[in-house]
């Protein structure tokens, strides 16, 4: 049986379990939908992920693109039958105490590791990496920040995207100015950044503006506001996504908003508001996480919003390491060398404090 040709709309939607109902199927093939994000909820063991996924690719053509949250640490939604990822603070920690080029082999390692392994059962993006500046004082950050230190965070992050790039996963850049000076947790409040436009610019900014010029194919802003330069989160801000980030910064590739429902995202009215403004203020593709029912709110009566760039942009984030031939990386000595490396670089400490992290199980 051909597939359905439905091209990707800018939404992203999840499912609720292990395999697709009737109805998720009915609502992932709606127009209005372009990808998929997933879940611990959605993971049993390897076989069942990638049943699960030759099933969502499955209804539609173009397929739709699918992503997960896969950073390490606490943000690791696939354990058994995976690599148990280090959070990235570990990578930090190796800079300040055996060197600059340890930890760029290393980091550029556990990105080839995390890339493979996702790659092997067809997902097509991890949202990663996490570029927010660890200032010890944002618990929803902590130690998912590489460091402290806006240039060792940059290094960092750009070894991490070439072993992403080599495991055939392009990188998502978060949160957009930068997540790690305050002290709440976007998922349950707003939070507010007092600090000038020169501040970010000096610290927090510097590893988007560098990723950025080195390739970075995708960016998640905050829903954080930083008041001395804009009343709305930066998420929901035309100043800081097209006057900041497309214009001043120069970057070229896909704005992908945060969560939707969570806290830090509702305080401008019901989802249909939400997305509309996500549009306006420049996001090519919005996610809406662990409500089914908000997806088809925004989906019902939906208006496509005018973005020329929407089909070559989604196209850009696809995969670009088939699954078989990933499956054959897994195979080979030196990626189970790298496997067992990164394994060893995990510890206990990395899910201090839980792993639920913008998570609904």
């Amino acid at each position: 049986m051909s597939k359905i040709h439905i091209p990707r709309g800018p939404v992203m939607a999840d499912v609720n379990a292990f395999y697709l109902t009737d109805i998720e199927k009915q609502r992932l093939s709606d127009p209005a939908v372009g990808g998929v994000i997933l879940f611990r909820r959605n993971f049993e063991h390897v076989l069942q992920l990638k049943a699960l996924v030759t099933e969502i690719k499955a209804l539609r053509e173009p397929e739709l693109v699918i992503a997960v949250d896969h950073e390490g640490g606490r943000v690791q939604r696939f354990i058994e039958g995976f690599t148990r990822l280090p959070a990235m603070n570990v990578l930090g920690d190796i800079w300040d105490k055996q060197g600059a080029a340890e930890a760029k082999r290393q980091a550029e390692q556990v990105g080839w590791v995390l890339a493979t392994e996702l790659s092997a059962c067809g997902i097509d993006l991890s949202f990663t990496p996490v570029l927010d500046l660890n200032w010890n004082q944002c618990g929803v950050i902590g130690n998912r920040s590489f460091h402290q230190s806006c240039d060792i965070v940059t290094e960092l992050a750009l070894a991490l995207q070439a072993g992403l790039n080599k495991g055939g996963m392009k990188t998502c850049g978060k949160h957009f100015p930068g997540h790690g000076f305050v002290e709440g947790d976007s998922h349950h409040v707003l939070p507010e950044d007092n600090r000038s436009l020169a501040e970010l610019e000096a610290a927090d900014m510097v590893p988007f503006r560098r990723l950025s010029a080195a390739g970075m194919a995708a960016v998640m802003p905050a829903h954080v506001v930083y008041p001395q330069i804009d009343a709305l989160p930066a998420g929901f801000s035309p100043k800081w996504l097209k006057d900041i980030l497309r214009e001043d910064i120069g970057f070229k590739g896909v704005i992908f908003s945060d969560d939707l429902t969570m806290e830090g995202a509702c305080g401008v009215g019901g989802i249909k508001e939400r997305a509309q403004i996500s549009f306006e203020a420049g996001c090519d593709i919005v996610l809406v996480c662990n409500r089914p029912d908000l997806v088809d709110e925004l989906c019902a009566g939906f208006v496509m919003p005018e973005n020329e760039q929407l089909a070559t942009r989604w196209q850009y984030m696809v995969n670009t390491l088939p699954a078989d031939q990933a499956q054959a990386v897994l195979e080979t000595a030196d990626f189970k060398t790298a496997q067992f490396t990164t394994a060893q670089l995990s510890t206990p400490k990395d899910i201090a404090g839980g792993v639920k992290v913008g998570e609904a199980f």
